[in-house]
């Protein structure tokens, strides 16, 4: 069965193509793959009118939060998140699970699910596994960072090969068709991260298409939308357009928002410098209340961080119930290919 719902989702992918060129704009990667600029025709055509679950996930806990969103919701987010680690083999973001977590992604796309995966990267000068604190939260020197940005230096070529085993796990997705919200590097204009703050062409800019040029063109990876994630502006995080590498290289803008506030200032600045693009909320604390939704109509996303169990901060159980009943929101049997597999009656136990 897991074949014929693959076969249902190509279908509906295929017959969705042509609403990027219609309504919206291709992958910024020409040689994006038929999967990839599906699914960005789907965030277009969302765009405005729907939102889409999400639920992070960590690396030691697999999936166990998507059944926590269950529940709690009654059903299951559309949007399936995770990280490739940092840490000690065996912790909450080790390492040792970045095989476990392609075969999950790969398991949950061909249960209907959208797959979103993010990077917390060590620093280029350290060697894997790292505290988060030490590393993630460590610190570039001025002249580190002109030699990371600068090709031919050993710092530069350490970071290639930091880039190089993340882009294995990204290749076997692609080999098994799995298009990927792909958003490296996230919160850059904060300031806790070892890639925060640096403005400018030679700052976060640079770094972004050293990414894109190692895994595009020379990985030839074409199944990553490239989302450009910062975090919501506020008093010591500087603006979004300030460390924007440019239309050429972005899919999609998002931005993280742990204060519950999704105030319209924020909302403004990313629309405004996503023209036509389409926007998401790449991690959240609070879920987006019902009003937001209404004034802010854009967001196509938005991935829980927190432990649903733990009722997302301060959304009460019914709160969520009440959310995910809207019908502009999106849980997974509302995906329009999950839709269709239920129509001709696949028996699948998690799309029951």
């Amino acid at each position: 069965m897991p074949k014929l719902l693959l076969l249902l989702i190509a279908i509906y992918l295929a017959c969705s193509l042509p609403v990027a060129q219609a309504a919206g704009k291709p992958p910024v990667n020409p040689n994006a793959t038929p999967e990839a600029r599906a699914l960005l025709a789907y965030l277009y055509e969302i765009s405005g009118k729907k939102i889409l679950t999400g639920q992070h996930n960590a690396p030691l806990n697999g999936a166990n939060r998507l059944m926590g969103m269950h529940k709690q919701t009654g059903k299951y987010p559309a949007v399936f998140g995770q990280d490739f680690g940092f840490s000690e083999p065996g912790s909450w973001d080790g390492i040792n699970f970045r095989q476990n977590i392609v075969d999950e992604a790969i398991k949950r796309h061909r249960q209907g699910f959208i797959v979103t995966l993010m990077w917390h990267a060590v620093r280029p000068m350290d060697e894997e596994p790292q505290a988060f604190e030490q590393s993630i939260q460590g610190k570039l020197t001025d002249a580190q960072w002109q030699q990371l940005v600068t090709p031919g230096t050993a710092l530069h070529e350490r970071w290639k090969s930091q880039v190089d085993v993340i882009a294995w796990h990204l290749k076997q997705l692609q080999y098994a068709k799995v298009p990927v919200l792909w958003r490296p590097y996230h919160e850059m204009n904060g300031f806790w991260f070892w890639w925060c703050g640096r403005k400018g062409e030679d700052g976060y800019a640079r770094l972004w298409h050293m990414m894109y040029d190692r895994l595009v063109n020379f990985h030839q990876l074409n199944n990553l939308i490239w989302v450009f994630n910062g975090n919501e502006v506020k008093e010591g995080v500087a603006n979004y357009a300030d460390f924007y590498p440019g239309h050429d290289v972005v899919d999609v803008l998002a931005t993280d928002v742990y204060s519950g506030r999704y105030d319209e200032d924020n909302y403004r600045q990313l629309t405004q410098l996503a023209g036509e693009k389409p926007i998401a909320l790449g991690e959240v604390g609070p879920l987006p209340p019902l009003n937001v939704l209404k004034t802010q109509p854009r967001w196509t996303w938005f991935m829980s961080w927190r432990d649903p169990d733990n009722f997302f901060w301060n959304n009460e159980s019914a709160q969520l119930k009440e959310l995910f009943a809207q019908p502009k929101v999106v849980s997974l049997n509302d995906l329009p290919w999950v839709k269709l597999s239920k129509e001709i009656k696949i028996h699948h136990p998690i799309l029951e």
